[in-house]
């Protein structure tokens, strides 16, 4: 299966790159205020369906364009093009992310990065890697020498002003905060070290899903804002090594409205 994720990463990733040489003739519609998508992320997405399609042809798919295709427990989470505003500005930070779910548990997990040819992989109880060289979440336990990554949540401006009330108080206490625009990638450089922590509001499960299994097989821990495993459902993550993600929950944690939790 793992095999299968991979082709079918890789493939779509093709795609993306060669559309990147023309984005000037791309058609693009809009889905909601500051939310895009391109003709790339259809095309992209029904090539990693037909790889797995041919593959599984009774597995389910949940993929953010077309959405859910029911089969059997085996549900495929598909975001073919994380980061197209990224992408669509010619901004060097989007990925291809493909994970498995059997029933209610992550199974396995693929973020690729074309531009780079960075392949993340995760395999549950198996381990991550980056490119077959095994991966870990960093080292770091100290607020203020860490390099924390988020995203702003401007699909859900009632969250706003808990949001900054979060970034206002995390700012002054770390190395630095990034918000890249790619959740997916952002998951995938904390499980590799070069993120020590990271917090969002109002992720979709195909935004994190594979990403979430890179962290934890990489030893980082994940949960929503009530310190439970909701965090596909609710869409709100904090993830890191064991102290640095107790760390960020003891900070934001003041500012989670009952909205968040």
């Amino acid at each position: 299966m793992l095999t299968i994720a991979v082709r079918a990463a890789r493939n779509a990733g093709g795609l993306i790159q060669r559309s990147s040489e023309n984005l000037g003739r791309l058609t693009i519609d809009k889905k909601s205020k500051n939310d895009f998508v391109s003709e790339v992320d259809y095309i992209a997405e029904q090539e990693i369906i037909q790889v797995i399609k041919y593959a599984y042809p009774d597995h389910s798919i949940l993929a953010e364009e077309s959405g859910e295709h029911k089969g059997n427990h085996y549900t495929w989470i598909i975001d073919p093009l994380d980061g197209t505003t990224n992408f669509l500005h010619g901004y060097p930070q989007y990925a291809v992310s493909i994970a498995l779910k059997n029933k209610s548990k992550i199974e396995l997990g693929v973020v690729y990065d074309p531009l780079r040819d960075e392949l993340f992989t995760a395999e549950k109880g198996g381990g991550a890697m980056l490119n077959n060289r095994r991966i870990r979440v960093s080292k770091q336990t100290d607020l203020s020498t860490a390099l924390l990554g988020t995203g702003f949540p401007f699909k859900f401006p009632q969250h706003l002003d808990a949001y900054i009330e979060m970034f206002r108080t995390l700012t002054p206490t770390t190395a630095g905060i990034r918000r890249a625009g790619s959740a997916a990638l952002d998951l995938a450089y904390l499980a590799t070290g070069r993120l020590d922590g990271f917090w969002e509001i109002g992720l979709k499960e195909w935004d994190m899903a594979a990403g979430i299994l890179l962290v934890q097989e990489a030893g980082g821990v994940v949960t929503d804002f009530s310190f439970n495993d909701q965090y596909l459902k609710s869409g709100n993550i904090i993830t890191g090594n064991p102290k640095m993600h107790q760390a960020i929950y003891q900070a934001i944690e003041p500012y989670v409205t009952d909205q968040l939790k």
